[in-house]
């Protein structure tokens, strides 16, 4: 019977960056993927200095814009820009076209691919894994990697297990040329008056993503809070090309990584970052390190290295979340001062996760201060962000 060494479920950022490590070293792989590239998928888009990292050597990223200046608000008010001498941020790109270069480069690789083909089931013997179609046909496999989002089949069956659940919404909003020179090289973000939320505006050509996330359960004011950030905007009149959402997971500390000879990687183990909810630098490095683990016949590897690499900066925006969903306007305030605006362009760079940044001495005492500090959130005077 035909067997593959390697079956990845899901073509996204994890299971192609798996399916591509793995290939590049002779493991026979194949992804499957229930969509056909290119496709649309929500997400803000934007590739922080740690997913460039991850990316370099395999693919030229499709960038619409390079954001070298942030702009912040705090529900609209207090706003301030500030601008990076050094060069841009964030990459900006659409995920339809970054995707399909993944895939791409996962082909180049050696893996091959199967589309619009959608899994339903996953049964383990002690040899094999059976993954079983929608159609009906059985795929054997040595080893499977799940890639296919923290809904998916994969999840279920590992038992991935989530701490922290929020709801995005989004919209590919089309520009005028006036409005794209005034969003050009400019990314906003404004920190919501619902506990833990935000909103950004993301520049990527002719179109803008406008999006807002916030917990799970506050659907209502999560969509008011939208409604009204796009208002403020300018931005009303505008029909919008996609009006999507999604809802982000992130795994518990204790979640499974692996249930015998299956591992989930990126969204399918609950891999993101907490506060910000970015979610492609996690999907690429444990990708590539699910890859990797499978490829030298070492399952137990992945655990351990996502362990070691991926969990210490998710514990610590796990920290952040908790005194951002509390004093927002703390946090506003702190990214005013040079140190604060240091420690978010280190990030946006990946010369430090968080872990190593709430570790620093003048992190560490402002965090402590902003945990002590009583009472609701200060207001801060009115002033145009736009």
């Amino acid at each position: 019977m035909n067997v593959w060494e390697l079956v990845v479920i899901g073509g996204g950022p994890a299971g192609l960056s798996a399916a591509y490590v793995a290939a590049r070293r002779g493991v026979r792989t194949l992804v499957v993927e229930r969509a056909a590239h290119p496709r649309y998928k929500t997400c803000g888009g934007g590739l922080i200095g740690t997913s460039l990292a991850a990316l370099a050597g395999r693919i030229e990223v499709p960038a619409h814009d390079l954001v070298d200046r942030i702009t912040f608000t705090l529900d609209g008010r207090g706003g301030f820009t500030r601008r990076h001498a050094g060069g841009p941020l964030v990459s900006m790109v659409r995920r339809e076209e970054f995707d399909d270069r993944l895939r791409a480069a996962a082909v180049s690789a050696g893996a091959e691919l199967r589309q619009r083909a959608t899994v339903r089931s996953v049964e383990q013997d002690p040899d094999v894994v059976r993954v079983r179609l929608a159609d009906g046909e059985v795929l054997l496999a040595r080893t499977v990697i799940g890639a296919d989002g923290s809904s998916g089949v994969s999840a279920r069956h590992v038992g991935v297990r989530h701490r922290q659940v929020d709801l995005g919404l989004e919209l590919e909003l089309p520009v005028s040329p006036a409005e794209q020179a005034r969003w050009r090289r400019r990314a906003l973000l404004d920190w919501g008056p619902l506990p833990g939320s935000y909103a950004w505006v993301f520049p990527k050509g002719d179109r803008l993503t406008v999006g807002v996330i916030a917990g799970r359960g506050e659907g209502e004011r999560t969509r008011r809070y939208l409604a009204r950030f796009v208002d403020r905007l300018g931005l009303a009149h505008v029909s919008p090309t996609h009006d999507s959402g999604h809802l982000t997971r992130c795994r518990a500390d204790d979640s499974p990584l692996r249930r015998g000879r299956m591992l989930v990687a990126g969204d399918a183990a609950g891999l993101l970052e907490p506060w910000t909810r970015e979610g492609i630098s996690y999907a690429l490095r444990s990708g590539e390190l699910a890859g990797a683990a499978v490829a030298a016949a070492d399952l137990g590897g992945y655990e351990r290295s996502v362990s070691e690499r991926l969990v210490p900066a998710m514990r610590a925006g796990h920290r952040l979340l908790d005194v951002f969903s509390r004093r927002p306007g703390v946090c506003h305030t702190l990214l005013a001062t040079a140190p604060g605006w240091r420690a978010f362009t280190r990030f946006c760079l990946g010369r430090a996760d968080f872990d190593e940044l709430v570790g620093r001495p003048s992190v560490r005492a402002a965090l402590a201060l902003a945990e002590r500090l009583p009472g609701p959130r200060r207001a801060v005077p009115a002033r145009a962000a736009r």
